[in-house]
C-alpha cells in the first residue's frame, strides 16, 4: 500500500523475476544518476519536470510519470501546466517559447526512430537556448529517456517513488 495525497493506492509487487537494476548493475545505475545530474545542472528546475514529465508521457511510463508530477507539484508547478504537458501543442498558451523548443525537442528525440530529429525542431531549440544550455536539454532527455527504459524494463510499479524509502 501506497499512501498519496491522503488516498490509499494498492500497488503490485514487481514480478519476481526482473532485477533490481540498481543491484545487478551498480556502476551502471550511477552512471545514469552521473548523467541526470550533470544534465540537469544549471537548468530551470520547473524546465526539467516538464521535459521529463513529457518523455514519460510518450515512454508510457508511470513509474517516472507519477515521480516527476509529483517532484514538479513539490517545486510549485500548477496543475493546470501539468495536465496540459500531455498536450502541449494544443495549449502553447500555458508554455514560454523556451519550454516549447524544449518540448518539441523532447519529442523528436524520444521519438527519434519514427523521424530523426527535424532541422526546424533543433534549430528552434538553438534559437532559444545557448549552446551550453542546449548540451544540457539534450542530455536530461537523453538521460530520462533511459530512466523510462530501465523503469520499463525491470516492471516499476507508479507509487513506489525508491527515493523516499
Amino acid at each position: 500500500m501506497v499512501m498519496t495525497n491522503n488516498t490509499t493506492h494498492t500497488v503490485s509487487a514487481a514480478p519476481a523475476d526482473r532485477i533490481d537494476f540498481a543491484k545487478a548493475a551498480p556502476k551502471v545505475f550511477k552512471a545514469v544518476i552521473g548523467l541526470d545530474a550533470a544534465a540537469r545542472a544549471g537548468l530551470d528546475p520547473a524546465l526539467v519536470e516538464l521535459i521529463q514529465i513529457r518523455a514519460s508521457h510518450l515512454n508510457g511510463c508511470a513509474y517516472c510519470l507519477h515521480m516527476h508530477t509529483n517532484d514538479a507539484r513539490k517545486a510549485g508547478e500548477s496543475e493546470d501546466r501539468l495536465h496540459m504537458v500531455a498536450v502541449w501543442r494544443e495549449a502553447r498558451n500555458f508554455f514560454t517559447a523556451k519550454e516549447q523548443a524544449a518540448l518539441a525537442l523532447t519529442d523528436a528525440v524520444t521519438l527519434v526512430a519514427e523521424a530523426g530529429v527535424p532541422d526546424g525542431v533543433y534549430a528552434e531549440a538553438a534559437a532559444q537556448f545557448d549552446e551550453a544550455e542546449l548540451g544540457h536539454v539534450l542530455g536530461l532527455i537523453f538521460a530520462i529517456n533511459t530512466w523510462n527504459r530501465i523503469a520499463l524494463s525491470t516492471a516499476k510499479v507508479a507509487g513506489t517513488d525508491e527515493r523516499q524509502g
